[in-house]
């Protein structure tokens, strides 16, 4: 690709003005290294989603669980009104708990005759590096993709 090639290609310009403005967003995901400010950042872009959406969902990953630090409120599993908001909500999701509640369905829908099943599982999920928060994030997903929000802000 030659340098002429990239200055056609019509990309918009990297601003907050330009996350909030696109209506067909439905998904924002903020990562980074540990204390660049994921949360700071997921919480404001939540705010300023909701001035312009009708419903916005902010959802923490993060086991230190600082969104209710944040907005000074306790935030639980299931999307908690954010108090000074009619259209905000923010969950707080334990990667790890949903790993051991999907574990814990996974015995009790295999009878004692799939042991070898169970012993199996077991083992792919403590032996594939990441694949614990890889099914949780699946898990997640599914749970988040039925909630009835326009928009949703992952602070991972």
């Amino acid at each position: 690709m030659s340098t002429g090639d990239a200055e056609e290609i019509d990309l918009p310009d990297p601003s907050l003005k330009n996350i909030i403005d696109q209506q067909s967003l439905q998904w924002v995901f903020v990562g980074g290294k540990g204390g660049v400010g994921k949360t700071t950042t997921s919480c404001c872009l939540g705010i300023q989603l909701a001035k312009s959406r009708d419903k916005v969902l902010i959802v923490s990953t993060d086991p230190a669980h600082n969104l209710s630090d944040a907005f000074c409120q306790k935030i639980g599993r299931e999307p908690t009104p954010i108090n000074g908001f009619d259209n905000l909500c923010a969950m707080e999701i334990d990667a790890n708990d949903d790993m051991e509640e999907m574990q814990r369905s996974m015995e009790e829908a295999t009878n004692e005759d799939d042991s070898g099943l169970q012993s199996l599982m077991a083992e792919l999920t403590s032996s594939i590096p990441g694949i614990d928060e890889a099914m949780s994030f699946s898990e997640l997903m599914k749970q988040v993709q039925n909630l009835d929000f326009d928009v949703v802000v992952f602070d991972t």
